[in-house]
């Protein structure tokens, strides 16, 4: 089966059931897992903390700028070293060898890397199911995986934006 289970997360709903799916795994097959937390530069949470506040005064603006993200990026940092702290100590609760890492840059190259490195028999990871344009202009680092990991890739999918309240009719598509 496995004995090295690596568990890319974010801190979000599909990071939850990434890491329960990751969880019975590692119990059921005796693996150990690493859990990484990738902090990308095209995350929406690390465009926030990147978003400097300005001062009237153009002068100020580089000091108050540089203040304010360092502050916004060591929160965020921290943020995410928690949560796998967290999780990391679920898992060593349910007698699960466990340990964490959090990097910044591409997670879908980290991710790849992290694994070919560790030697992980598996990479458990969410999908947010990004289709189409979205998918083309902001990557899939699921489909990136998927095509590059030098080993078995489980995805367990989030769940998927509908057009429930977006009613199409084919009088609709005529009039526009």
């Amino acid at each position: 089966m496995f004995s090295k289970i690596l568990v890319a997360l974010t801190n979000t709903e599909i990071g939850q059931q990434v890491f329960e799916e990751a969880l019975t795994l590692a119990s059921a097959s005796n693996a150990e897992l690493i859990l990484l937390h990738v902090i990308s530069p095209f995350d929406d949470d690390y465009l926030a903390a990147s978003r400097m506040q300005t001062d009237e005064a153009y002068t100020n603006f580089h000091t108050h700028g540089v203040e304010y993200y360092v502050k916004q990026w060591e929160a965020l940092k921290q943020e995410g070293i928690e949560f796998l702290t967290l999780l990391t100590n679920r898992a060593i609760a349910k007698n699960i060898n466990a340990e964490f890492t959090q990097e910044l840059g591409d997670p879908s190259r980290i991710i790849c890397e992290m694994a070919r490195n560790w030697k992980a028999d598996l990479i458990v990871m969410g999908r947010r199911g990004r289709s189409g344009l979205s998918e083309f202009f902001l990557g899939s680092v699921s489909n990136y995986v998927l095509h590059h990991a030098p080993c078995s890739v489980l995805t367990v999918q989030g769940i998927i934006p509908t057009t429930k309240n977006l009613p199409i009719t084919v009088s609709t598509v005529l009039s526009t």
